[in-house]
């Protein structure tokens, strides 16, 4: 699909995907105009709902700006909630992935977001679901909590949440421009004006690329606040002996990377910065679940690009978690996303959410 979108399509094909984008199009003003009319209503839970999503097909760093707003909720004195849909998952219906006493479910079951953020923020319970308000109201009553943070909800229209968070990624920010399956977009750009907030994850450092993200939101969004964020690792271990180094630990090692996430470039561009010598970068789709075949293969492919092991990111690492470990040293690497600028904005809009 991601060549299909970068002009790669025959042309056949490209007629086909745009006709089945215009009818997809069609259907999202129809569903606009029907909460427009009253005729479809948000629900409201007993707590603040805070989302976090995005306008194109994953790659915009939605996770780890869900572990932030659930941190930034218990730097406020609140006790917040997680609420996923758990993408790829094994199981049906409302879940409990997490409590407050630990992880409740295996990666298959819970999905492998959920299980990364009951890991990234201990003792935040996490509910899976595919129905927001059930899973919503089912953490709000059986852990009494304060605040509910939405994972990957912008469309999600049936709850009403009163903090709108849209991420961007700002080195693809809309990609080809089109409407899924023509192009990644999931809703058109006149959606933005939804959003309460807008942050732009690793943005471009050559000159103006910014400016004209922010002209791009503010056509469309006059009043969001704009904030910039980027990903930093925060710490590494190797897998076979759960041994704890520093991200920095992985300068100057040769390591064959491989991950299965929505923007592998992002990936990249941190193993980049950290200074390993990468011997070559293999690519699976979003959210694959390892076989041991794959470890196989992988490790054959270091050993012949003289790679010293394996490198890849956490998310990964949790969907390889039932598998016996690989014949060559596996290394993790878990990031965060860092404000690097707006930081008072994003403490304000969760404030304001809180208080309404």
């Amino acid at each position: 699909m991601q060549r299909v979108w970068e002009g790669g399509a025959p042309r056949p094909l490209a007629l086909g995907l745009s006709a089945m984008a215009w009818g997809y199009g069609r259907a999202l003003r129809f569903r606009d105009a029907l909460y427009s009319a009253g005729l479809l209503r948000s629900r409201r839970l007993a707590c603040p709902v805070i989302a976090i999503g995005n306008l194109t097909l994953g790659g915009t760093g939605k996770t780890p700006a869900v572990e932030l707003a659930a941190r930034t909720l218990q730097e406020s004195g609140v006790e917040p909630g997680i609420v996923s849909r758990g993408y790829g998952r094994s199981t049906a219906g409302v879940r409990v992935a997490a409590d407050r006493g630990g992880i409740l479910c295996d990666p298959r079951s819970a999905g492998d977001e959920p299980f990364l953020l009951a890991r990234r923020v201990p003792g935040v319970p996490v509910v899976v679901g595919e129905n927001r308000f059930e899973a919503g109201k089912l953490c709000v009553e059986r852990f009494g909590v304060r605040a509910l943070v939405l994972d990957d909800a912008f469309q999600h229209r049936t709850l009403h949440k009163d903090l709108e968070v849209v991420l961007i990624n700002g080195r693809a920010p809309w990609g080809n421009g089109r409407l899924f399956p023509r192009g990644p977009l999931r809703e058109p750009l006149t959606a933005l004006a939804r959003a309460h907030l807008v942050i732009v994850t690793r943005p471009p450092d050559f000159g103006g690329a910014v400016d004209e993200i922010f002209a791009t939101i503010r056509r469309h969004n006059a009043g969001a606040p704009l904030v910039l964020a980027d990903v930093e690792p925060v710490e590494c271990w190797e897998a076979q002996s759960a041994r704890l180094l520093s991200p920095e630990a992985l300068a100057g090692r040769r390591l064959l990377a491989f991950a299965g996430i929505a923007y592998p470039e992002g990936f990249s561009d941190t193993l980049a910065g950290l200074g390993a010598a990468v011997t070559g970068f293999r690519k699976f789709a979003d959210h694959h679940w390892y076989e041991q075949r794959d470890l196989d293969l992988l490790a054959e492919h270091a050993r012949r690009s003289g790679a010293e092991g394996l490198v890849t990111t956490e998310k990964d690492w949790i969907r390889l978690l039932a598998l016996p470990f690989p014949s060559i040293p596996l290394w993790v690497l878990g990031v965060r996303l860092v404000l690097t600028r707006g930081r008072e904005q994003w403490y304000s809009a969760i404030k304001d959410a809180i208080g309404r």
